[in-house]
Formats: C-alpha cells, sequence, structure tokens
C-alpha cells in the first residue's frame, strides 16, 4: 500500500506527511506509517515514526492522541537507551514540554497527575543535565492556568533567571508566553514591548509571529493603536486559516472583531471552521473558542439581530440568540469540568468576564468586504429619538429653530413633531410648517403636500409664505421633469409676490425663497437645452442677488439664497466654457455658505472646486478643495459622499507620493461605500486602491487579503478588466513576497489571460514571464519553461529584445534540471547570445546599444556560469576541464563586453574577471588567476571604502592572489 521497504523511504514518506496539511487525514497517514515502521524490525525506524506521530498530533485539533505513542516512546527510552540517536534522544526531552501542556489542557486528567508529570519532568531534565528553564516554565503553566498567581510569578522569575539550553522554547514562543502574562495581569504595552522582536519577524518558528499576532489585537485597541491592531488582523488571520491546531488563536480574531464593530466579518469566521464548535481533542482550546463565539452572538442579539441566521455546528441551522445560549452552556460546562480538577473558579472567572466584554470602539474598519449580514449604523446623537421625545410644544419649538437656522436633522426634527401631534389639535401654522417640511422629504413625490402647505399658510394669514409654498410645489414638477409646466406654475406665484413685497405684504424671505425656485426652474431648463434659456436663468439669478444683497444679516436663509445664487452663475459660467469664472464662483459660494455657518451646504461645491483643479492640473488646490469638503460635510455628509471624498482625496494624496496617508483615505472609502451599500461597485473600487497602496508600503500581507476581497466584487462590466488586470498582478507580486509562489503564478496566469486579448501585448508578456519566476520558485520547472516560453514569443513579436533574452536564458537555467539537460541549455544561452548580439549590431541609438551591451555581457557572465555547473562531479576530469574551458571562454567575452561600457559597468566587469580567475585556478593555470586579481586589485586602488561592493572585490581579489601565490 505505501511501497515502504526500507528506512530511507519510510524517512522519505514521514517528511512528505509532514509537508501535508494539518488534519486528520496526516494523523491519520502517520498512524499507517507507523505500522510500516513496525515490520521493518528496527528499533530506531519505530522511534522515529512514533515522533513523527507525535508531532502531527501535536500540530492538529487532535492533541488528546499524544499520550499514548509518547509513554510508548518513554517505555523504550527506559528499557534501550542505545537504541536512540542523539536527535531523537533530544526529541523525547523536547516532548516532555508537550505533554505537561496537553495533559493541562485536559480536565480529566487530575490535577495531581499534572504536578506527578511537572516532577517526572525535573527529575529527567536533571539527569540529562539540562537548565531548569523549561521546568520552570512548565510550573508557570501550571500556576498560572489554575490561579495560584503567587506561585506563578515565582515561576515565572525563576523561569527567566534560569539559563537557556537546547531544552528552552524557541524565543518567539517564549516571548509569546512572556507577554500573554503581561496581559493578564493588565500590563498591555510592556506586552506589545515583549513581542515587539516577533511582530518584526526578529524571531520565528512554526506558529510565530501567528499567535503573537493574535495575542496582540485587543491589547492594541486598548492602547488606541487601532491601525496596528487592524494590520495585525490581516497579516494574522493570513497566517492562522490554514492551521487546523491554531483555535485559540483564531478565537483571538474572533473576538476582535466582535469588539470592533466588525461582528459580520466575525461571523464569516465562524463560517469557515464549523469543526471548531465540536472538535473535542483539545478542550482548552475549544473553550476559549465558545467563549468568544458567545460574545459575538450575545453582541448581535444586542444589535437587534437576535433572530439573524449564523453559523454554527452543522447539526441544524442556528439564530444568534440560539447560539448564544448553546455556546453560553457548553463554555460554563466545560470551564467548571476544569474548576472542578483545579480545585479552583478561576477558569470560570476568565470565561465570564471575557464572554461580558464591550465593545472597545465602534467601528473600526478594516478594508476587507464582509457579506452576508449587516450590522444596521446606530443613529446619531444629533437625530430626535422617539422614545425620548420631550412634549410637544418643546418639539415644535425645536424643530422651529432647525429649520429656520437650516440645520441638519430639520426635516426629522418635524418628523418627529407630526408623531406626537397625532390625535392633537394644532393651529393652521403649526400644521403648515410640519405639512411643508414632509413635502421636502418626499423628493418629487411632494407636490401635493406643498399645495397644501400653501393653503394651510393662506389660512394662517400668511399670504407670502402660502406663495412660497406653492412655488416649491412648481420646483418639484421640475424635478419630476416637467420644466416648462413647472415653469408656467411658477410664473403666478412670482408675479403675485413681487406686487406683495412692493406693498410690503411680505418680507424678503418669503419673496427670495420664490425668486429661488423660479431660478432654480430655469436653471434645470437651462441644463435640458433650451434656446435662451442661459439668459433667462442667469437674469433670474441676479434678480435674486439683488433682492437679498444688503439684506442678510444674521439670516442664514437670506445667507443661504445669496451663497446658492454664485453657485447658480457658477454653474452659468460652467455652461458657457468658461471653467476659471466657474472655480471663482464655486469659490464664493463656499466662502458665503461657511460665513453664514452652514459648512454642510459647501460641500457640493469645495468637490466643484476640486474638479476644475484637476482639469487643470492644480493638485494643490484639487487636494485643498477636497479636504476642506471632508472638513465641512463632517458628519452630515451621507455614506456615498464621504466614500467618494476620501476616495478622490486617496488618488490624489497617492499620486504625489503619500502612499500611507492615501492608504487611509481608500480604507475610509472603502469603510464609508460598505455602509452605503455599494460594497461591489464603489467599495470593490477603494479595495483595489487600497491594496495598490498597502502593497507600496511592502505591506504584503494587509495587500494581499484586501486585493483578494477586491476581487471578488470587482467586473469588467463595473469596474473595466483593466482593474481586474491590476488586482491580480498586485495581488501576484503580494503572493510572491509572502513565498507563496505557486498561487502568485495562478494569479499572474489569470491576469495574463484577460490581457491576453489586448490590443497592446506589452501587459500579456510582462504577466506570463512573472508568472514563469513564480512557476520556477514553486519548483514547477516544467510549466514553468512553458511560461517562459510563451513570454518569450510575445518578446519576440513586440520585439522587446531584453525581455527574450532574459526568458531564454531562464529556460536554460531551468533545463538543467530536466530531460533537456545540458545540452538543452546550452541551445538556449546560445541563442539568447545570439538575439542579443545582433540586436546590438543593428541598434542605431545610442542609448539602445548602450543597454544592449550591457544585456550582451551579462548574457555570456551567465553563459559562463551555467557551462561551469552543467557539469556532474562524478565525470571525467577531462570532460570538467573541457566544460570550465567553454565556460571561461564566455566569462573572458563578458569581461571585454562589460569594459566597452567603462566605469557604468564597472562592478559587473570585475565580478566576471574573479569568476574567470576562479575558472583559471581550477584549470591548473594559477599564474592567470593571479594576474586577474591583481588587475580588479588595480582597479579598485583609491576606491571609495563605503563601497561594499568595491571593498567585496577586493576582499576576494585578495582571497585570489593569496591562493595563487601560496
Amino acid at each position: 500500500m505505501t511501497g515502504i521497504t526500507d528506512f530511507d523511504a519510510l524517512r522519505h514518506a514521514m517528511a512528505e506527511n509532514s509537508e501535508q496539511p494539518e488534519g486528520p487525514a496526516r494523523n491519520a497517514r502517520a498512524e499507517q506509517l507507523l505500522a510500516e515502521a513496525e515490520k521493518l524490525g528496527i528499533p530506531l525506524a519505530v522511534i522515529e515514526a512514533l515522533g513523527h506521530q507525535l508531532k502531527v498530533y501535536n500540530y492538529s485539533s487532535e492533541k488528546d492522541k499524544m499520550f499514548v505513542p509518547f509513554a510508548r516512546l518513554l517505555r523504550m527510552w527506559d528499557e534501550h537507551p542505545e537504541d536512540f540517536d542523539a536527535y531523537e534522544t533530544h526529541s523525547l526531552h523536547w516532548v516532555f514540554k508537550w505533554m505537561s501542556a496537553g495533559m493541562l489542557d485536559q480536565p480529566h486528567i487530575p490535577l495531581a497527575s499534572v504536578e506527578k508529570w511537572l516532577g517526572e519532568m525535573e527529575h529527567r531534565y536533571r539527569l540529562a543535565g539540562h537548565s531548569e528553564r523549561a521546568v520552570r516554565s512548565a510550573e508557570f503553566s501550571v500556576a498560572a492556568h489554575i490561579g495560584d498567581l503567587d506561585r506563578a510569578e515565582r515561576a515565572y522569575a525563576a523561569w527567566l533567571a534560569a539559563d537557556r539550553d537546547r531544552m528552552a522554547d524557541c524565543h518567539a514562543c517564549e516571548l509569546h508566553r512572556q507577554g500573554t502574562w503581561q496581559v493578564r495581569r493588565g500590563r498591555d504595552a510592556e506586552a506589545l514591548e515583549l513581542w515587539r522582536p516577533v511582530l518584526e519577524g526578529e524571531y520565528t518558528c512554526a506558529h510565530e509571529p501567528h499567535t503573537v499576532l493574535a495575542s496582540s489585537l485587543a491589547p492594541l485597541v486598548r492602547l488606541g493603536r487601532t491601525e496596528e491592531a487592524r494590520a495585525n488582523h490581516l497579516r494574522g488571520f493570513r497566517l492562522v486559516r490554514p492551521m487546523e491546531s491554531m483555535r485559540g488563536a483564531y478565537a483571538d480574531h474572533v473576538e476582535f472583531c466582535a469588539l470592533t464593530g466588525n461582528e459580520a466579518r466575525g461571523l464569516e469566521l465562524l463560517a469557515e471552521r464549523p469543526a471548531y464548535f465540536t472538535d473535542t481533542g483539545q478542550p482548552r482550546s475549544r473553550l476559549d473558542f465558545l467563549a468568544v463565539v458567545t460574545l459575538l452572538t450575545d453582541r448581535l442579539t444586542e444589535l437587534g439581530l437576535g433572530e439573524q441566521r449564523v453559523p454554527g455546528p452543522a447539526d441544524r441551522t442556528w439564530k444568534a440568540r440560539e447560539l448564544a445560549a448553546h455556546a453560553r452552556a457548553e463554555a460554563l460546562e466545560l470551564a467548571e469540568r476544569f474548576d472542578r480538577r483545579n480545585g479552583s473558579s478561576y477558569v470560570g472567572e476568565r470565561v465570564r468576564a471575557r464572554m461580558a466584554q464591550r465593545p472597545l470602539v465602534k467601528r473600526l474598519p478594516l478594508g476587507v468586504r464582509t457579506a452576508g449580514v449587516r450590522i444596521p449604523a446606530q443613529p446619531s446623537a444629533a437625530v430626535p429619538d422617539a422614545d425620548t421625545e420631550p412634549d410637544l410644544p418643546e418639539l415644535i419649538a425645536e424643530a422651529r429653530r432647525l429649520s429656520d437656522t437650516l440645520q441638519p436633522y430639520a426635516l426629522e426634527a418635524w418628523a418627529a413633531v407630526a408623531r406626537a401631534a397625532e390625535g392633537v389639535e394644532l393651529d393652521a401654522r403649526d400644521r403648515a410648517e410640519i405639512a411643508d417640511h414632509e413635502a421636502m422629504g418626499s423628493g418629487p413625490e411632494g407636490a401635493a403636500l406643498f399645495r397644501r402647505a400653501a393653503e394651510l399658510y393662506a389660512e394662517a394669514g400668511d399670504p407670502g409664505e402660502a406663495l412660497a409654498a406653492h412655488a416649491r410645489a412648481a420646483y418639484v414638477r421640475a424635478l419630476a421633469g416637467e420644466v416648462d409646466e413647472a415653469l408656467t406654475a411658477v410664473a403666478g406665484p412670482y408675479d403675485e409676490i413681487l406686487a406683495l413685497y412692493a406693498e410690503d405684504g411680505t418680507g424678503v424671505r418669503q419673496t427670495a425663497s420664490v425668486l429661488m425656485s423660479r431660478a432654480r426652474i430655469l436653471m434645470r431648463r437651462m441644463h435640458e437645452g433650451a434656446e435662451g434659456a442661459a439668459f433667462d436663468a442667469e437674469q433670474a439669478v441676479r434678480e435674486l442677488l439683488a433682492l437679498v444683497d444688503g439684506h442678510t444679516g444674521d439670516d442664514v436663509r437670506l445667507a443661504s439664497r445669496a451663497a446658492e445664487g454664485q453657485a447658480m452663475l457658477a454653474e452659468l459660467a460652467e455652461h458657457a466654457g468658461d471653467a476659471q469664472t466657474a472655480a471663482e464662483l464655486f469659490g464664493r459660494a463656499v466662502e458665503r455658505f461657511v460665513g453664514a455657518g452652514l459648512p454642510w451646504f459647501a460641500v457640493e461645491y469645495e468637490v466643484r472646486v476640486a474638479a476644475f483643479a484637476h482639469e487643470r492640473g492644480d493638485m494643490a488646490e484639487a487636494e485643498r478643495a477636497l479636504r476642506a469638503a471632508l472638513e465641512h460635510g463632517g458628519a452630515y455628509v451621507e455614506a456615498t459622499g464621504r466614500a467618494q471624498l476620501h476616495l478622490q482625496l486617496a488618488e490624489v494624496v497617492g499620486g504625489r507620493g503619500e502612499v500611507r496617508e492615501a492608504a487611509e483615505h481608500a480604507l475610509e472609502a472603502a469603510h464609508w461605500a460598505d455602509e452605503a451599500g455599494r460594497s461591489a461597485t464603489l467599495g470593490a473600487w477603494a479595495r483595489h486602491q487600497l491594496g495598490g497602496f498597502l502593497l507600496r508600503q511592502g505591506r504584503f500581507a494587509e495587500a494581499a487579503e484586501v486585493l483578494e476581497s477586491a476581487l471578488a466584487d470587482l467586473s469588467a462590466e463595473t469596474h473595466g478588466d483593466g482593474a481586474i488586470v491590476q488586482t491580480q498582478w498586485w495581488l501576484g507580486d503580494c503572493l510572491s513576497e509572502l513565498g507563496e509562489h505557486r498561487a502568485a503564478a495562478e494569479r499572474r496566469l489569470q491576469a495574463a489571460e484577460i490581457a491576453r486579448h489586448w490590443p497592446e501585448q506589452q501587459d500579456h508578456a510582462t504577466l506570463a514571464h512573472l508568472a514563469a519566476e513564480a512557476l520556477g520558485q514553486a519548483e514547477l520547472p516544467a510549466e514553468a519553461d512553458r511560461a517562459y516560453a510563451r513570454a518569450g514569443d510575445l518578446w519576440r513579436t513586440l520585439g522587446n529584445v531584453h525581455g527574450l533574452v532574459r526568458a531564454l536564458r531562464a529556460r536554460a537555467w531551468l533545463a538543467l534540471g530536466t530531460e533537456a539537460g545540458a545540452d538543452g541549455a546550452r541551445e538556449l544561452m546560445a541563442e539568447a547570445v545570439e538575439v542579443c548580439a545582433t540586436a546590438r549590431a543593428s541598434a542605431d541609438d545610442v542609448e539602445a546599444r548602450f543597454r544592449l551591451t550591457g544585456e550582451l555581457g551579462h548574457t555570456h557572465r551567465q553563459f559562463g556560469d551555467l557551462l561551469a555547473r552543467s557539469v556532474p562531479e562524478d565525470v571525467e576530469d577531462t570532460e570538467i576541464r573541457a566544460a570550465f574551458t567553454e565556460a571561461l571562454v564566455q566569462m573572458t567575452r563578458a569581461v571585454v563586453v562589460f569594459g566597452e561600457l567603462g566605469d557604468d559597468a564597472l562592478h559587473s566587469r570585475t565580478g566576471a574577471e574573479l569568476a574567470a580567475g576562479w575558472l583559471e585556478a581550477d584549470l591548473g593555470r594559477p599564474e592567470a588567476a593571479v594576474a586577474r586579481a591583481r588587475a580588479v586589485l588595480a582597479t579598485y586602488e583609491g576606491a571609495d571604502p563605503t563601497d561594499e561592493t568595491a571593498e567585496a572585490r577586493r576582499a576576494e581579489a585578495t582571497q585570489m592572489l593569496e591562493l595563487g601565490e601560496g
């Protein structure tokens, strides 16, 4: 079944199994391999197979299976220690630590047994001559788990004081556990300082920085370092996701989502790991998971989503409220088992505290889209709450104050009045204002309500306001597309209000309202292209401005009319093609709105100013205007508008190289697009941009998460296939930097397939070439060769000699490891030389010839290296000498070609000179090697000592000289 007939085959099979994903399948294979090992009749084979089984059990959800193979190993050690080699002896003692932690994780193992095992570990470590460090670390874990804090502190101090030796956990794991203790003791900042070397990549291991990234999330948010927390979540979850054994760290990510307003993402995390609800191999990590499931689903219930369907154990469908109750009961039952074993209430207290946590921030945008449940936004405190409304007269007074001063939420305030007034007899004026404001919130459907308001204003003895309401009704018709009818409808109120105003029968405010409605209708007519409409509209706007000029004072309504009038003149200038005047007039409108204390009305016009600035290339002014729009709008700009403003700012700021700030704006844009329900359109574009900005900062894991999220929504119809290609391209770059070369190649090939249909093939060729590089790094030589061949054909078609030559060189190196062998590699490299030399000879442009000369030099150099490496060590000396002689010819040609470029290729020339020198030495020509070494030293005589390459060349030449003269 396995084909294992000897020890080497067994070792190879165990090594292959170690590379498989964590989980039951890998564990089952380890069990098979143990059975095969036992058939070999070699004690060490059984020992190694047991050790392999222990390792895969430890890194899986079946940690409880570790104890049996370890007991067998220990018995074998006690009976025949001579059967263990040095590595297995070390491994046996190393695994003692796994057993100690594993026992603590199993509540059915008595505490006395755990303590006895701790003593056994101490005894055996002492006999083996190991430090106490690992023992004291294990004792600390026991004391911390049961809540004996004094003993834990003593053991912690002893752990750190003991010498590090081969039995100590790696630096990364030790720092993780030390930091976790600091968090438990309320010292978040100290924990993060301990974790810093792990977070920065100084110390790593199989499970780090995975767990440190997860553990850091809540402390970072508590300290207000939310950007770091966001980054650690995106980066860390990517590491944790494929590792079945990391349920505890996974739980930390779910907890982070529950505490930062990302409940919907928390549900997605639960959906990815249904087995985590029920896997019983490590009860302690299951307890952690159930506790945060309770936290998350309680939060959803609190938000009014208790009936929302959520992922849970696979035996049934779950609502949030039901899963909360289930997870809580399971967690408390499990905690009680631990406490009963430990003789304390410590575990239960900590679990209850974890489940009872309150959100740390209202909402922390992550940049990735969350599908499924939408969490309702919390209402602004500025909006009147129907459950806490004051009495009706106070409501009317407040609504009137808000509407008279054009404050946000005036319509909501009048809606609250209408609710409170149901069944109450109000005077005509109050009823008129209620109807008027209901009409304002009804859009094109509000005409009838405006007419009703007009009747009530007339009944209340205010003919001017009645005419203003009629004029508003006319404007609503224009909004519905009935512009001519609207103009007819407004004619009567217009004539009447002017007559009434002339007789002092109404005020400036009411007259200005009618004139504004008429001007707005004429502006609509102008935009529809009616003949003479622009002239009529301008006359109407100037009539309005003449009326309000000198009357605004503290009347914000009149000030608003004046400001809007300036904006209308700006639109008229824009319509006439006078962009400069339009920009100036929009700027005046902004100034007037801000000066009147109405900055939120200025947002639209700041955006127009920004657009004009962008068109004329004044990016500084565009940026200023966009920033002002965000500042002026504040919390009053609707979600879509905020998304668009942040996205425009991201593009402008990113364009001048401030990619960190640009990323912040793109992140905000993605968040507000999601809030507006436009995740698949505006949100996808924002995530596309955000991923690019993160990539430019070298934040590859974060960028990959965001770009993958963007790809789920990007479409050629909405965003263009160029956006999809660019996103795949960027994602491939990220994955390559993360060492995920096969996945990087897949992304690049997907992008290349789209670009294949474009008229311009440069991107297609580049992507094919990059995919080939990734396939080569993924150790898939046949696939890489095909991709390089595809790229080479494209480069040839495009006339790109550099790309073609590099593709041929790459194929040559790949050929060495395939059936084509050394002969095939020589042919490809020779073709690369010929192509480059021919192109150089025919190049008319000086710069092109210069670049091709450098390319030719590198090709000769690589040809020499390839020839030298293509000869197996076990062939006859004559074959080796022949290959080295041929390699020396190519290396010498490289020296000559690089020499043509003078100082511009100095380091390349000396590198080839030294490589030729080593070949001379290998061929038994020490004098020639010495001559080359002296030539290099002479070249660098008086060189800048800070030039690292020059110093390295000098050192190598000196070494060659000493060997040649020795």
